[in-house]
């Protein structure tokens, strides 16, 4: 078989991505190494809580870094693909947040909606930006190579037939998920009556897609409609992955402590907690659902499990003879 390669769109993808993360790991190498550039307070980045939620969020960063590049090369098609598909389900729950909302803050406010804190605001303008360009580059660089690794995804509908031994408890799950996360999105919506405006657009975002994603995730699991199957997938997936993350990083930054911690408590905390569990039940019933319905799928490359490849992608002739990643939803 013809060799093929990532085409000029994934690797542009790529380099955007990763040109992106390099302004934002060399701010936390300095901070973390001592340095205090772009901070007023020179004890804030040695505080021990702060230590450990830049060396967290370094690492969550050089994830990315490391991983991008599978998105345009042959090994990223070997990869196992919990490997790929679990961290990028956080990192897109996060980034989406900030794509779709940081650049209408700063075309609201400019500079201005950073300013107030111990962090100068040109660290908010590079952090974020960086975010901005490296969550555009990572989503477009994962949808196309997961055009390519999963193409059923992209070409089957909602309403496919399959036999799936857990469907009742997937409709007890995602009904749940929805009265949960119907909650949380709906009190994040009251909040943006009285917040600011970058942090009600926000909450606002955070909201809708709490709630958009768990109805997509019913739909997916009951299967009632036609049209393609990959619209209520897209929603089900930044809605669960933003709960998750988000809630997750706030549990975090609330257990930590320091001063990112400060501020919050009563019925914030109950909101990331109870999204955060959502949106873990969410992602848990969205895979049970995948590994379910790629069984169904046919598959040209004749695997068509969730299974990571046993195989190499080519075999004694290498590049003559290079055959397609596996089409199911592995």
């Amino acid at each position: 078989m013809t060799e093929q390669r990532a085409g000029t769109g994934r690797v542009t993808a790529v380099i955007i991505a990763v040109a992106a993360m390099l302004p934002y790991l060399t701010l936390k190498i300095l901070w973390l190494t001592g340095s205090s550039i772009g901070v007023a307070d020179p004890e804030l980045m040695s505080d021990p809580a702060m230590v450990g939620l830049n060396a967290m969020t370094f690492g969550m960063d050089a994830v990315g870094l490391v991983l991008a590049p599978a998105f345009a090369t042959r090994w990223g098609l070997r990869l196992p693909a919990w490997l790929v598909l679990l961290p990028l389900w956080v990192g897109t729950g996060l980034l989406s947040v900030v794509v779709a909302t940081a650049p209408v803050a700063v075309a609201a406010g400019g500079a201005a909606v950073f300013s107030g804190g111990p962090i100068a605001p040109w660290v908010y303008l590079m952090v974020y930006g960086g975010f901005v360009g490296q969550g555009c580059g990572l989503i477009a660089a994962f949808a196309l190579y997961s055009r390519e690794r999963w193409p059923a995804v992209f070409t089957t509908r909602l309403d496919l037939p399959f036999t799936s031994a857990t469907r009742p408890l997937q409709e007890v799950v995602a009904w749940g998920a929805l009265l949960v996360a119907g909650a949380a999105g709906a009190v994040r919506l009251s909040w943006t009556v009285s917040e600011p405006f970058a942090a009600a657009l926000q909450d606002g975002f955070k909201g809708l897609l709490a709630i958009a994603g768990a109805v997509a995730l019913l739909a997916l699991v009951r299967r009632r409609a036609g049209g393609p199957f990959w619209r209520p997938l897209v929603l089900a997936w930044l809605g669960s992955g933003t709960l998750f993350g988000w809630g997750l990083y706030a549990m975090i930054v609330r257990s930590a402590g320091g001063p990112l911690g400060a501020g919050a408590g009563g019925v914030t905390d109950f909101v990331e907690l109870f999204g955060l569990l959502a949106g873990l039940v969410m992602g848990m019933c969205g895979a049970f659902l995948l590994v379910e319905r790629s069984r169904a799928v046919p598959d040209v490359s004749g695997v068509g499990d969730v299974q990571p490849l046993q195989d190499a992608l080519e075999g004694e002739d290498r590049e003559r003879d290079r055959q397609t990643a596996d089409h199911g939803h592995r």
